[in-house]
Order: C-alpha cells, then sequence, then structure tokens
C-alpha cells in the first residue's frame, strides 16, 4: 500500500484528495496536516468524511512526514507551497503540487503575476506541468509535478486538438464561468452568499492569474506561436463545475465531421475526456464529482468559425482527481485507478 500524505488538508483541494484516495485501492492517506486545525479531527471540518476517516488533522513536521510517507500532495496556497519544497524535494519522494508555484518556466512571470519572488526558482525545472493529456510519459518519469488551475485544465483540453494541428487564426476568446468553489474556503465577501446568489459576475476581467498559465501552455504546443488569449471569468451561484465557451477563428475552412475527426483522433482513447455526440452541448451537472471533461464542438461563420465548449468539476479534474490521476502515474498505476467513478445527477 502506498502511503500517501496531503500537506494543507483542511481546503477544499484537501478533503477532495481525502475523499477520493478513501476509495484508492493503492493509496492510503498516512498523515493530513493543517496549520489551523492541528489536533480536530478530520470529521470536525467535514462531517461528510466521517465514515472513513478517524484520524485528526496534524501539524506539519518533516520528521513525521519523512517516517510515514511514500509520496505528497501539497494543498497549501500559492506562495507557501514554495516555501517547503526545497525540504520536500531532498526527501525523495513524489509530489504533486496543486498551488501554482512550479507551473511557470520563468521566474518573473510568476513574480509578476502573483506578486512575490519566487523563493526556489531553481526547482521550477524540475516540475512537469500535470496534464496527463499533453505530458503522459514525462509525468510518469517527474519527481515533481505541477497540478494544472481549473480554467487551463477546461481551456487547454478543449483547445489542444486544433492547437497542435496549427488550425488557430488570431485571437481566442474565452468565457468561463465557476463555481464557488474554485475561491477556496477562505471568507470574502466577493463569495459572501447575498453577493453572489441569484447572480452571474464577471471577475479579474483580463488580469487573472491562469490568463498566462494557459498562454504558456497553449504556445509551447504550437512550437512557440504566440496568439492573443481574451479570458473572461465569470462567478455563478453553484458549489462546483467549470463551463468554458471559446471562440476561435480557423486558418482553413473545416466542415464539422472533420473537426469532430480531428477530436476523436486526439481523445478517443482517453479515459476522462468525452467528445459529446453532435448537437450535444456539456453540462455541469453531467460531470459534477467525477474526473471527466465534457467537450462540445460547433462549427460558425460558414466553417471558418469554431465554438468549443468544455465542462470539468473544478474540484476533481480541476484539481484534486487530476492530482490523484497524476500521482498514479508517477507510482506507475493505471491512470485511472480511484477515478472511475460516474458524475453525480441530479
Amino acid at each position: 500500500m502506498i502511503r500517501a500524505g496531503i500537506i494543507g488538508a483542511s481546503g477544499y483541494t484537501g478533503a477532495e484528495i481525502l475523499r477520493i484516495l478513501s476509495q484508492h485501492p493503492d493509496m492510503k492517506v498516512t498523515v493530513a496536516t493543517a496549520r489551523e486545525f492541528g489536533g480536530k479531527r478530520i470529521s470536525s471540518l467535514y462531517p461528510s468524511l466521517g465514515t472513513v476517516y478517524k484520524d485528526e488533522f496534524s501539524i506539519y513536521e518533516r520528521d513525521e512526514i519523512a517516517e510515514k510517507c511514500d509520496v505528497l500532495f501539497i494543498g497549501l496556497p500559492h506562495g507557501e507551497s514554495m516555501k517547503i519544497m526545497p525540504e520536500l524535494f531532498s526527501m525523495d519522494k513524489k509530489i504533486v503540487d496543486l498551488s501554482a508555484d512550479f507551473r511557470f518556466d520563468d521566474p518573473g512571470l510568476y513574480e509578476k503575476w502573483y506578486g512575490v519572488p519566487h523563493s526556489c526558482p531553481g526547482l521550477m525545472g524540475e516540475a512537469v506541468y500535470g496534464l496527463p493529456e499533453l505530458n503522459r510519459e514525462r509525468i510518469a518519469g517527474a519527481r515533481l509535478v505541477a497540478n494544472p488551475g481549473c480554467y487551463p485544465t477546461a481551456v487547454v483540453l478543449g483547445l489542444l486538438p486544433v492547437v497542435e494541428a496549427s488550425l488557430v487564426s488570431g485571437a481566442v476568446v474565452i468565457d468561463a464561468k465557476s463555481g464557488i468553489s474554485g475561491a477556496g474556503r477562505k471568507l470574502t465577501l466577493e463569495t459572501h452568499y447575498p453577493q453572489i446568489a441569484d447572480g452571474i459576475t464577471p471577475y479579474a476581467i483580463l488580469g487573472h492569474r491562469h490568463q498566462p498559465e494557459m498562454e504558456q501552455i497553449l504556445s509551447g504546443v504550437a512550437g512557440g506561436t504566440l496568439f492573443p488569449v481574451v479570458f473572461i471569468p465569470h462567478l455563478v451561484p453553484m458549489n462546483r463545475g467549470i463551463l468554458c465557451t471559446v471562440y476561435i477563428h480557423l486558418k482553413e475552412k473545416m466542415g464539422d465531421s472533420e473537426i469532430r475527426d480531428l477530436y476523436n483522433d486526439a481523445y478517443g482513447d482517453e479515459s476522462f475526456v468525452h467528445l459529446l455526440d453532435e448537437g450535444e452541448c456539456p453540462r455541469t451537472k453531467a460531470v459534477q464529482g467525477s474526473n471527466n471533461c465534457h467537450i462540445g464542438l460547433v462549427t460558425a461563420l460558414g466553417g471558418e468559425g469554431l465554438v468549443i465548449m468544455s465542462a470539468i468539476d473544478n474540484l476533481v479534474k480541476g484539481a484534486s482527481g487530476q492530482a490523484v490521476q497524476n500521482m498514479n502515474l508517477l507510482c506507475g498505476l493505471p491512470e485511472d485507478t480511484g477515478l472511475a467513478v460516474p458524475g453525480l445527477f441530479p
């Protein structure tokens, strides 16, 4: 049995890893740290986990991590993960980090968007960007995986086939909507119930931290070609889910069947990315609680344009489920181990 530690287990992503690993046949949680809740039962914070975890959250201690864990999931806030990563990396354990601290190639880009200098830029080159559908072989041979952001996961999976085929012309326009859990457990006025209920709110217009992450990955797939990305996220009054609608111009006119063949070739053998039947649109409810990404396609402008729709659960494929998917790869396990469950509906 692989012994798993979760550092920063009290947030939504940490709780979701606890939930997923409770049913994982090859991994067992042996350490779950939480600075604020150390010594308190996991069930006191998350009663839903009370039937599978009788343990308490612990305070982070290096010796306990070194002794009791084979693999590590890092669920700390941005800027905190990098502070302890050199110590963790020296333990020679396999690590999946869910923060943004190791997603960028350029420490200057990280500082620009996250507001602080990177404290261990030397380790940035050790990290592999953890989108299995793009970097599966590299992930399997890595020691440190940088789990993607939730919006980039939905956007890049939607765009990957057309970008790989060099079919995108001009700007990419992304309209994205997310449930409130994407903002985390910390209380803010913007996510206070009276502020968000019964409405939809754009935020971080042309300044969301996930935009440069998308641009970095997409330009890498395109062989260094840079194309402008217009990204407008919205908060919607639901707990879970992301729906992205992406608008592009195509370099050449294409029919529906040609586009669908391209996506079927790209994702036909994937466990978690599913192209919906022609005329069907993704729904956040259909992927809730699952590690699935649903994609729908509509050609526009007489075949010169394409509308790509993708839906994921932001806490599963957009965070914790993808982290377990990556850890399965790191450990040489089948990629879908512990994750092959359908979405919850209704």
